[in-house]
C-alpha cells in the first residue's frame, strides 16, 4: 500500500513538474521552496516561490505587495496553496517564512522637484533651475512605479504665468514593454529666489557691516525690489540708511566706507606736472574713494573741491598748461617763420590758489 502511493505521488510528480521523473540513475529534481522571493508584477506565482516549479510556474497562488513594499508568508499556508494546484513534496529546508518583496521605481520627492524646476526653467520670465522655488498643490512625496517604466522624465506639456507664477507641468516616462508611456502631471506656483545677505541686526545710517551682522538666506526675487547683495559683497560696506534686522540687503542699500567725514581734518594735496604740494584743511563733505568734496584751506582760508584718493586725504590735480602759439598763421608748423616763443596759458582747472607747502 505504501509503495503504491508513493509511486502515485512520483507519477503525479511527473505529470506536473517535468523532468522530475526518473531517467537511468538521475536524481528525480525536486520542488524547492525559496526563503526570499522578489517580483515585479502584482500577482505571486508558483514559481516564484518554489524551485523546479515546473509547467505549474505560472500559476497565480497570491497578490503581490503593493510597489515598493515587503510582505511575508508562514510557509506552511505557502505549502497548502502549492498542494491546492497538485504540488507536492516540497522540500521546504526548514524555512518557516517566506518574505515577498515587489520590486518598484522610486521618484524621490528631490528628483521630481528638480524635473519640474528644469522644465520651467527660464520660461514665464523665471530664471535657472536652481533659482526656482516650488509650491505643490498636493504634498509632494516619494512616488513607486513599475520598473517597466524605465524611461526618463520628459516634460510634454508645460503651462506658466507668468503673473501669478501658476504652473502645469505634464511628463511622459518611456516603459520597456513598448505600450503607452506614463504620465505624470504637476500642477502649484514657481518662484524665482535670489540668495541675499539678511540684516541679524538693526543697523543705523553710516554703521559698518561685519560678517556676524548678515546671514544668507533665499528670498523671492521680485520682493526685492533691486539687485541683492551677497554677504561677500556687503561685509566692510557702509549703509547709506538704517534698516530693522530681518531686512534683505539690496546693493543700492551699501557704499564703500567714508574715507573722509564731514569736519575732519584732512591732507590737501595739490599736485601738477612737476609740483606736489600738501597742506591742513577741514573736510566740508563727507565721501569715499572717488568723490568730488568741498575741503576749507585752513591756510588761505578758501574752500576748494577735491578729489578724495585715501583716508584723510584730498587730492587736486592740475593738467599741464597748454602751450599757445602768437601766430597770424592758424597752423604754426606750416608758417614756422611766422611762429614766436610759446606764452604758456594758466589751465581751468586749476586751484583758486596755490596751498603752502608744509
Amino acid at each position: 500500500m505504501m509503495l503504491r502511493s508513493m509511486l502515485f505521488a512520483t507519477a503525479l510528480l511527473a505529470a506536473i513538474v517535468p523532468g522530475a521523473a526518473l531517467a537511468g540513475d538521475e536524481a528525480i529534481p525536486m520542488p524547492v521552496l525559496r526563503a526570499n522571493v522578489t517580483v515585479t508584477g502584482d500577482l505571486v506565482r508558483i514559481g516564484d516561490v518554489i524551485e523546479n516549479a515546473g509547467s505549474a510556474a505560472q500559476i497565480a497562488i497570491y497578490r503581490a505587495p503593493d510597489l515598493g513594499t515587503t510582505g511575508s508568508l508562514p510557509a506552511a499556508q505557502v505549502i497548502a496553496a502549492l498542494s491546492a494546484h497538485q504540488v507536492i513534496g516540497v522540500q521546504t529546508k526548514g524555512i518557516k517564512e517566506i518574505t515577498v518583496t515587489r520590486a518598484a521605481r522610486t521618484l524621490e520627492v528631490q528628483d521630481i522637484q528638480q524635473a519640474v524646476a528644469s522644465a520651467l526653467e527660464h520660461r514665464g520670465g523665471l530664471g535657472d533651475a536652481a533659482n526656482i522655488s516650488l509650491s505643490f498643490d498636493r504634498d509632494l512625496q516619494d512616488m513607486r512605479l513599475d520598473p517597466a517604466n524605465s524611461g526618463e522624465m520628459q516634460a510634454s506639456a508645460v503651462r506658466v504665468d507668468a503673473r501669478s507664477g501658476r504652473f502645469d507641468v505634464t511628463f511622459d516616462i518611456a516603459n520597456s514593454d513598448s505600450v503607452e508611456p506614463m504620465r505624470l502631471r504637476f500642477t502649484g506656483r514657481a518662484v524665482e529666489t535670489v540668495e541675499v545677505a539678511v540684516l541679524a541686526r538693526n543697523v543705523e545710517r553710516a554703521d559698518l557691516l561685519k560678517t556676524s551682522d548678515m546671514t544668507i538666506e533665499r528670498r523671492p526675487k521680485a520682493e526685492l525690489g533691486g539687485e541683492a547683495a551677497t554677504r561677500d559683497r556687503a561685509v566692510g560696506m557702509q549703509m547709506r540708511h538704517s534698516l530693522r534686522a530681518g531686512s534683505a540687503l539690496k546693493v543700492a542699500d551699501i557704499v564703500r566706507p567714508d574715507l573722509v567725514t564731514r569736519d575732519q581734518g584732512v591732507t590737501l594735496i595739490y599736485q601738477t606736472a612737476g609740483i606736489y604740494l600738501t597742506t591742513r584743511a577741514k573736510a566740508l563733505d563727507s565721501g569715499t574713494e572717488g568723490d568730488v568734496v568741498n575741503v576749507l584751506n585752513l591756510q588761505s582760508k578758501r574752500t576748494v573741491t577735491g578729489t578724495v584718493t585715501g583716508r584723510g586725504q584730498v587730492t587736486i590735480q592740475v593738467a599741464t598748461p597748454t602751450p599757445v602759439y602768437l601766430s597770424d598763421a592758424t597752423d604754426p608748423a606750416t608758417s614756422p617763420a611766422k611762429t614766436t616763443a610759446p606764452v604758456a596759458v594758466a589751465s581751468a582747472t586749476a586751484p583758486p590758489a596755490t596751498p603752502n607747502a608744509e
